[in-house]
């Protein structure tokens, strides 16, 4: 195609969940819900974590990271598919679609790195008990929340610039519910093999790093706890990281479950899928997964809402 016969694309229009009007009552209905008790529990996470000094330590801080991840993570994408629902209208700006292909990147791969961060101190506390004040002091704690995000916008800047360069002529409907790297891409005419190397590229060393790092972590903890000679230690030692390795196996697992399924040509439901469980669904069972197993936060909690602590008579 000659680049003068080249409409250049001011919107995009995004599908969403179903295109179907009578569909759209029960989705709006369900995801205002699901988007007021994410914001809500995570924010409660954050003020207990803040406002009690019992709670100001290095897991504790890198749990208060997540919920604000999780929470700007959860607002890429909810509030803009509810305006589209209400106001009926699915068109977006080509500069808001690159804003939130960027955030949806930044804040998904950095609610991965978190993890991997908590599973390293967990290694720490359980593996070097006795010198984890030093090895996690608040400047490595620093050092292991500020590399992420100079990682992360790092990566997102790098695919919205290539993105921003590609010229945009087989039409503009997206069929996602929010703008997403290759399905901006399928609507290209350029010349997209740039792209996709640098996605791949991302996608094994932004994908593995995180993973690998959890899966070693664990491993030498469970070797070391095999070595506790008491019951009572070996399940004290497995509690400290329970609310951790439900949420990795939350996130893992649907990424596994979804991907790791044979090719189909569903693979755009497989996609909604895999965004919906990461960026929706676990952002809010998270506040829920840390609090309800976690004595110290529920304290926390109860103090930051005003309610007496239970009394052991």
């Amino acid at each position: 195609m000659e680049p003068e016969n080249r409409t250049t694309v001011s919107e995009f229009f995004l599908l969403g969940l179903s295109e179907k009007p009578e569909h759209q009552p029960l989705l709006f209905g369900l995801f205002l819900p699901m988007y007021l008790v994410t914001i809500t529990g995570n924010l409660l996470i954050i003020l207990a974590i803040v406002t009690d000094s019992h709670l100001h330590t290095p897991m504790y801080f890198f749990l208060a990271n997540l919920s604000l991840v999780d929470i700007f993570f959860s607002t890429t994408t909810v509030p803009k598919m509810l305006a589209n629902i209400q106001t009926q209208s699915r068109a977006i700006p080509f500069a808001g679609c690159l804003v939130q292909m960027y955030a949806f990147h930044l804040f998904g791969t950095m609610d991965s790195f978190l993890l991997a961060v908590m599973a390293i101190d967990r290694f720490v506390a359980i593996v070097y008990p006795l010198r984890y004040s030093v090895l996690m002091s608040p400047r490595v704690c620093g050092l292991l929340v500020g590399g992420p995000w100079v990682i992360t916008n790092l990566q997102s800047l790098v695919h919205t610039c290539l993105m921003a360069q590609l010229t945009f002529c087989a039409g503009s409907e997206i069929p996602h519910f929010f703008c997403d790297l290759m399905p901006l891409l399928k609507l290209s005419c350029s010349d997209t093999h740039t792209n996709e190397l640098v996605i791949f590229g991302f996608g094994i060393v932004m994908g593995f790093s995180p993973l690998s790092c959890i899966l070693l972590s664990y491993v030498c903890i469970f070797r070391a706890v095999l070595k506790i000679p008491s019951a009572q230690g070996k399940w004290k030692a497995f509690s400290t990281c329970g609310s951790h390795l439900t949420v990795v196996s939350l996130f893992y697992g649907t990424i596994f479950a979804v991907y790791l399924q044979p090719a189909s040509p569903a693979s755009s439901q497989k996609d909604k899928a895999a965004a919906l469980m990461c960026g929706v669904v676990i952002p809010m069972l998270n506040p829920f997964i840390y609090s309800l197993r976690n004595k110290d936060m529920k304290v926390a909690l109860r103090k930051l809402l005003g309610k007496p602590a239970p009394s052991h008579s």
